[in-house]
């Protein structure tokens, strides 16, 4: 039974931590009064301990509890035992080598299995999906695999920017990289703006947020969906 929010980013321009979600989290994580973070994708290289500080000051404002998985002796037993769980943004590459690391993907998968509720902003959005192959992240570090927690049927690109018509970069469009992992994968792949998220409730995955998310379906043309608006596609039941 699935209960995500799966978000492109924690911080919105010129906004606090997390600033743009609170009203959302506060009735999402309804009923829980402490929550596990898991620190480990540690953007622009802070220790865990920093990162787990600051989860811990946002959700301060609506009255939740932090726990890090960096603070406890046992972090699956943590996970097993949770009543919400938040994967903080960062690296994603490293954030899915930790997981592997410690075992914690089947754990993760069997607490979400029972409805408790996942916030995952950026990387902790990123693994969500079936697979990381279609992270923006540099591959820092080499992780074992890059499977993910497949909680919904395709893959996620948080921070997708639209082609600037304008720009005279030479380079690769997001666009153009999704597209080449589908030359490889028959696998789709959803572009979250900034300010946009995926809500899933059991099956069904709904768009929400600022902006409309991006569908990149294999063979099809893009096309764009939402806000408020449920997706063609299914999620782990």
């Amino acid at each position: 039974m699935n209960r995500l929010i799966l978000a492109s980013t924690s911080t919105l321009h010129a906004q606090d931590y997390l600033a743009y979600l609170l009203p959302e989290l506060q009735s999402f994580f309804q009923g829980t009064d402490c929550i596990v973070f898991v620190p480990y994708a540690r953007p622009n290289g802070m220790s865990e301990e920093d990162y787990t500080q600051k989860a811990r000051e946002a959700f301060k404002t609506i009255d939740l509890n932090v726990i890090g998985l960096n603070e406890v002796a046992d972090p699956e037993a943590t996970i097993k035992k949770a009543q919400g769980i938040f994967v903080g943004g960062g690296n994603t590459f490293l954030l899915v080598r930790k997981l592997h690391e410690l075992n914690l993907m089947e754990p993760l998968n069997q607490v979400l299995d029972k409805g408790i509720p996942y916030l995952g902003t950026s990387a902790g959005a990123n693994i969500g999906g079936l697979g990381m192959h279609t992270t923006n992240d540099m591959p820092i570090v080499l992780p074992p695999s890059l499977k993910t927690l497949g909680r919904v049927g395709f893959n996620i690109n948080a921070h997708y920017i639209e082609p600037d018509k304008n720009s005279r970069h030479m380079g690769e469009t997001r666009e153009t990289r999704i597209r080449e992992f589908q030359c490889q994968n028959e696998i789709s792949v959803v572009g979250l703006p900034e300010g946009s998220w995926l809500s899933v409730m059991g099956p069904e995955v709904w768009a929400k947020g600022a902006h409309p998310v991006v569908i990149f379906e294999p063979n099809k043309s893009v096309y764009r969906m939402g806000p408020d608006v449920l997706l063609p596609f299914n999620a782990r039941e």
